[in-house]
């Protein structure tokens, strides 16, 4: 599954009209749910780093927090997300696994000990029910802010690694969930800061169907260029469910909701794939 992690869902939540606000935590109470119904082993979440763990000009591609215990939010967030401390439990073993096998292939991909959370993984575990869970969760932290980016065909080309990695190098009979974070249109800090381009977030999730079971067609038209026209330093988090999308191949999608709330700060969507045929 792939969701937004905008942080006006935890923290302007109320700003939204009743029917707009069941139809979102619906869905994102319908995502949790099917994560603690599949018993997985562990939930892998590729999210994106907002310039809180790396500086601009030491800035990795991906990074992969391998702690065992992971915990957030990050100081300077608290006053604004409005979401409790939570402690999720890591997978050093898995993390391990998934950065020896993402290294070397042309990205920068490296170690995060102590890794840093804002809204890419404090806004989604909280409105889904995971934090403070026991479920196992490893963070990917993905580049989409400071140049050069991985592009749309770089992200899904890691995750066809990713995808590669989790089927050859972990236990057999493993059960691992995939969850992309980020998005949708937003402008943080920008000219367009209360803004969303809900034309191009529609879009994008009709890409997403239109060519679920044509990914080189869906590529070619989601460009990073044009998430960076639909907002500046934020849309790009996109990046994120197509690193998904490559994980896990042509899979039936479903849309789960959407919603532009201008308080909450940035476009919202949420899907869910089908691999129950995979």
């Amino acid at each position: 599954m792939s969701a937004s992690h905008a942080p006006g869902l935890t923290g302007w939540m109320d700003r939204a009209d009743d029917a707009t606000r069941r139809s979102v935590e619906g869905a994102y109470g319908s995502i949790g749910q099917q994560i603690r119904d599949a018993e997985l082993d562990v939930l892998v979440m590729v999210a994106n780093d907002h310039l809180v763990n790396y500086d601009p000009d030491d800035y990795p591609d991906f990074a992969v927090g391998t702690d065992a215990v992971h915990s957030g939010p990050a100081e300077w967030f608290k006053p604004w997300l409005n979401v409790d401390d939570y402690r999720l439990t890591g997978h050093p073993e898995v993390a391990r696994t998934l950065l020896d096998g993402l290294s070397g292939n042309g990205l920068r991909v490296v170690d995060r000990p102590q890794m840093l959370f804002d809204d890419n993984i404090s806004v989604p575990t909280t409105v889904t029910g995971l934090a403070n869970s026991d479920m196992p969760i490893v963070p990917i932290m993905q580049n989409c802010t400071v140049p050069p980016v991985p592009d749309q065909h770089a992200s899904y080309a890691m995750g066809q690694r990713l995808g590669a990695v989790i089927r050859e190098q972990l236990p057999d009979g493993m059960r691992v969930g995939l969850f992309g974070t980020g998005g949708m249109s937003h402008e943080p800090g920008g000219e367009r800061y209360l803004e969303i381009d809900e034309a191009y977030d529609r879009d994008f999730l009709d890409l997403i169907e239109r060519h679920q079971h044509d990914h080189a067609a869906f590529l070619e038209a989601a460009t990073y260029e044009r998430m960076e026209a639909a907002g500046a330093g934020g849309t790009a988090e996109l990046l994120s469910w197509i690193a998904v999308m490559g994980a896990i191949g042509e899979q039936p999608v479903e849309v789960l909701c959407y919603a532009a709330v201008p308080e909450w700060r940035c476009g919202v969507g949420a899907v869910r794939w089908n691999l129950a045929t995979a």
